[in-house]
């Protein structure tokens, strides 16, 4: 285990040049004590590791000082091809040049790790979109990527849902996120991270100004913690319901996770009648309407009076629609 860390160690400073010990603790999972006896065991050994003080300091390696310990292992060789990337660099418009790097790739491993690699790309396959849903059109995806990758302003037209709905902003773009068949830019605008669905991009063009990234901004981070109070951001109300057996057991099939989560945690009962009474976070009344209506006759609103009301209306209505003159199970005579 720390003969592998210590190669981490070795690999990170050869492609990031300088480190600090707390930089180097935090991607390799370690105390900074142990980088520091990490280290110590690397100059022993050789390796030509010196530290620089001060604010701008860290750990480097000697100028010129490359390791030979690049070699891949098997299971190392098999990761490579469970990426998924191929679909996303088409969309990015790599789909050529990732190609071109797997065919290298392959080329130079090994005979054996070529075919445990080959292995696993002909037995497993990632499809990133979900079910039942099409990916979003993202015309101007490409131009966005450029101006992340080249590091440059970008001005573009947005379709955003509060009003006024359309505007145009410059912004500092960080970097794209593909999640669950939906592309988003992270970018800075004015000092502040934002997130901006590519798909609701109706213009964009990369300026001639290029831009210096925040040092201690990492992609993962911020979308990590973006998600984190997604929900919070976006379940502003609450609903109480009266939820059968039945209800509960269909709940996770047709709610959400959070959703879900909040409603066992809220549960009390049950009552005579073998309900259960549950609190679940919502967006808005029109937004929570289709999916309450999920679970039918096995759940009743009690509050909000307004969310309790529309599902009156929209159950009459629908029993207007339904109410034919007819017998039951016989067609309708216009």
């Amino acid at each position: 285990m720390r003969a592998s860390r210590l190669v981490s160690l070795l690999l990170l400073l050869q492609t990031r040049d300088r480190m600090t010990a707390q930089q180097l603790a935090d991607a390799l999972e370690v105390s900074v004590r142990t980088i520091y006896r990490d280290v110590e065991a690397l100059n022993a050994s050789g390796v030509p590791i010196y530290g620089e003080p001060g604010n701008e300091g860290g750990y480097r390696l000697l100028e010129g000082y490359r390791t030979r310990l690049t070699g891949l292992t098997a299971g190392e060789a098999q990761m490579l091809f469970l990426t998924g990337l191929p679909a996303a660099a088409a969309q990015l418009g790599l789909a050529t040049a990732v190609t071109g790097a797997r065919l290298k790739l392959t080329a130079a491993l090994p005979a054996e790790l070529r075919d445990r690699a080959n292995r696993v790309a002909d037995r497993f396959h990632l499809d990133a979109p979900s079910w039942y849903h099409e990916g979003d059109p993202t015309p101007h995806l490409a131009v966005v990527a450029d101006a992340v990758w080249n590091q440059h302003t970008l001005q573009i037209r947005y379709l955003r849902w509060a009003k006024p709905q359309e505007i145009t902003r410059i912004v500092q773009p960080y970097g794209l996120v593909l999640k669950a068949g939906h592309w988003y830019l992270v970018a800075r605008h004015p000092g502040q991270f934002r997130t901006y669905r590519i798909s609701r991009i109706l213009d964009a063009h990369a300026l001639p100004d290029s831009f210096d990234r925040v040092e201690d901004f990492t992609l993962a981070g911020y979308w990590h913690d973006y998600l984190e109070h997604f929900d919070q951001r976006r379940h502003q109300h609450q609903a109480t319901l009266r939820v059968s057996p039945r209800g509960l057991d269909l709940m996770p099939h047709l709610w959400e996770p959070a959703v879900v989560h909040a409603a066992r945690q809220t549960a009390t009962g049950p009552d005579p009648q073998g309900w259960t009474q549950i609190t679940i976070p919502i967006e808005s009344v029109e937004v929570a309407l289709p999916e309450l209506l999920k679970l039918g006759a096995d759940a009743e609103v009690l509050t909000p009076e307004n969310l309790r009301a529309h599902i009156i209306h929209t159950l009459r209505a629908m029993n207007h629609v339904y109410d034919y003159p007819n017998a039951p199970g016989t067609p309708h005579q216009p």
